[in-house]
């Protein structure tokens, strides 16, 4: 991380993030993260919910071969990643959910 890095140069990720909750106002709100790391970056994430990545996916215009499925925790926790180019930044957009059998709901048999 840059010690001399202003707030002007976090314009890019911040103006993305203005885009997309005025183009977007009734989508899930998620967890936003920008970083002076990657001040270019503008990084959604989606809590305990896969529902909610759809509605995103379709308004940052993602393919679906372009999302990615994960697992964490061994095996307890589900994870979709995606990424995307949008009003200049690049968007990571981030699901996790609780695996079936992690919430009892799975069987044993």
């Amino acid at each position: 991380m840059r010690s001399d890095l202003a707030m002007e140069e976090l314009t890019v990720s911040l103006r993305a993030l203005h885009a997309v909750a005025a183009g977007f106002p009734a989508l899930p709100a998620p967890s936003v993260h920008v970083s002076p790391i990657f001040p270019k970056r503008l990084e959604l994430s989606l809590h305990d919910d896969f529902g909610a990545f759809e509605p995103w996916r379709l308004a940052l215009g993602i393919a679906c071969e372009d999302v990615q499925f994960g697992v964490q925790r061994g095996g307890r926790t589900f994870v979709l990643e995606a990424r995307a180019d949008f009003a200049g930044a690049s968007v990571h957009l981030t699901a996790f959910s609780v695996a079936p059998d992690a919430r009892g709901g799975g069987s044993d048999a």
